[in-house]
């Protein structure tokens, strides 16, 4: 999967992946091929972060 570059279009689809293909980040992570560090580092640069709890970035 290649990543939008835009964060809030990182959001956005990460969000989507989440609650409509995988059960967990790690999940999408593993099967996207998607580096978890990354994600979570430029997510958390535009002011978001993940809950475990809710399954998503907020």
């Amino acid at each position: 999967m290649t990543l939008p570059n835009d964060p809030f279009m990182l959001f956005s689809v990460v969000n989507m992946k989440l609650r409509d293909t995988y059960t967990s980040l790690d999940e999408l992570c593993q099967k996207e091929d998607i580096e978890r560090d990354e994600l979570c580092r430029r997510l958390a640069e535009a002011g978001f972060e993940y809950s475990a709890e809710h399954r998503k970035f907020w």
